[in-house]
């Protein structure tokens, strides 16, 4: 059972904010690029695998870490910890999506806030955005 997972909070300038909708296999909620860390992987090299598998994006402009803590807890009671990053995507790309999405929109970051169904992409965003406002990422 994998207890690390990364996240990315793709935007590009604007910014606008990627947000993908899972399949309906995958439970079709409003998510972020993430997934497992694999066995022997750092969180860096999952990212970049994550990151090109779910959108195509092989190569961003920027790919950091972000000071910022998160995990969740399984619903068998295993706590999860999430590596947020923040990937910036050239102006005018567009994802080309797996089969674990169905669907993905370009928001501000209210928008995506009010998609995402999870607390913790949610944080994520928002701690990009104050980022992206602050003119330090």
């Amino acid at each position: 059972m994998r207890l690390e997972e990364v996240l990315l909070v793709v935007f590009r300038p604007g910014p606008a904010f990627l947000v993908l909708l899972r399949s309906p296999e995958r439970h079709g909620y409003w998510n972020l690029v993430a997934g497992g860390v694999e066995e022997g992987e750092t969180p860096t090299a999952a990212a970049r695998r994550e990151l090109d598998e779910e959108s195509g994006l092989a190569q961003p402009i920027r790919l950091e870490s972000l000071s910022l803590e998160l995990a969740y807890v399984r619903p068998e009671g295993s706590k999860v910890t999430m590596h947020p990053f923040l990937a910036e995507a050239p102006s005018g790309w567009e994802p080309v999506l797996n089969e674990e999405h169905v669907g993905y929109r370009w928001c501000s970051a209210a928008g995506a806030d009010a998609l995402l169904a999870y607390p913790e992409p949610r944080e994520a965003v928002g701690c990009v955005a104050r980022l992206l406002d602050m003119g330090a990422a």
